[in-house]
C-alpha cells in the first residue's frame, strides 16, 4: 500500500537574477511500513521536499498525495490540520520551547490534540525513555546538550503515533552510536506501526539502514538503491520500537 505519492514535482525559488531549481520534477512513492532515505549535498533539495510533502510549502507543478489525498493544493487550516493528525516531523534544528521541560516539549503534539496534561505526559515520557532520556525528563533545553535536545524533538515527532514520518538530518547533532540507534529505531518503528519513513541525510552510514535509498541532486532524483536489510547490524542489534533503552549524554 501506498503511504506519499509524488508525481513531477516542481518548486523553484526566484530571486533577483536567479532561478534556484530546488526540486525538479521529482517522483516518488513510499509505501506502508517501508524507510527511505534521501540523500545528497547542501543545497540539493531534500529540505524542501519535505516541506512540500508536509504541505508547508505548495508546489508550482505537480502532485503530492498522501494515502491517496491530494495534499499538494490543501488550504491552510488543512494543511495545518494534515501536519498535525498524520506527520511526525523531525526538524534539523529542535525548536524547544526554551523554559518548558523535555517531557513537556515532547507532549506538545498531543496537548494540541486535545489529550489532557497527565496522559500526554505519561505517553511523551515513555518515548523519551525510548530514545534514551528517560533520566532527563524534566531539564529544560538549557539543561541539555545538542544531542539531547535533538532527542526531545524525535520523541515530540513520534509520541503521537504518526504514519508518515519525515526526519530531517536527525543524526546531525548526535555521535556515531546515537546515530545508529536513532536509525535502527526509526526503521523499527516502520516495521513494526506499519508507518511510512522518509529520512534527509547526508551521512552515508544512516542512509544504508534504509529499505531503499535515493540520491538528490541539483533538485532531482539520480538514483536508486534497494536495502533487503539493516548493513552492518545482526537482528539482535536492532532496538524495538517498543522498547528502548540507552545511557549517556552526548
Amino acid at each position: 500500500m501506498v503511504t506519499l505519492e509524488l508525481d513531477h514535482v516542481v518548486k523553484h525559488y526566484r530571486g533577483p537574477g536567479e532561478n534556484v531549481r530546488a526540486v525538479d520534477g521529482v517522483s516518488l512513492t513510499v509505501n506502508k511500513g517501508e524507510m527511505v532515505a534521501l540523500h545528497g549535498p547542501s543545497g540539493s533539495g531534500k529540505t524542501t521536499l519535505l516541506l512540500l510533502i508536509a504541505a508547508l510549502l505548495k508546489p508550482e507543478r505537480g502532485v503530492i498525495r498522501y494515502q491517496g489525498r491530494e495534499v499538494s493544493s490543501l488550504s491552510e487550516q488543512d494543511a495545518s490540520e494534515h501536519l498535525r493528525r498524520n506527520i511526525g516531523f523531525i526538524y534539523q534544528n529542535p525548536h524547544l520551547m526554551p523554559r518548558v521541560s523535555a517531557v513537556e516539549n515532547a507532549s506538545m503534539k498531543l496537548l494540541l490534540g486535545g489529550v489532557g496534561m497527565r496522559e500526554a505526559c505519561r505517553q511523551a515520557a515513555s518515548w523519551l525513555e525510548r530514545v534514551g532520556l528517560g533520566d532527563r525528563l524534566k531539564h529544560t533545553p538549557a539543561e541539555l546538550s545538542g544531542g539531547e535536545r535533538q532527542r526531545v524533538a524525535i520523541a515530540r515527532a513520534l509520541v503521537a503515533d504518526p504514519q508518515l514520518i519525515l526526519a530531517d538530518e536527525p543524526t546531525g547533532n548526535l555521535d556515531s552510536a546515537r546515530s545508529r540507534h536513532v536509525v535502527n529505531l526509526l526503521h523499527n518503528i516502520a516495521r513494526e506501526t506499519g508507518a511510512s519513513v522518509l529520512l534527509v541525510t547526508h551521512d552515508a552510514d544512516a542512509a544504508a539502514g534504509a529499505d531503499r535509498r535515493c540520491a538528490l541532486r541539483d533538485g532531482k532524483l539520480v538514483e536508486h538503491t534497494v536495502r533487503h536489510q539493516l548493513q552492518g547490524a545482526a537482528p539482535s542489534e536492532l532496538p524495538s520500537a517498543t522498547g528502548v533503552t540507552s545511557t549517556g549524554t552526548d
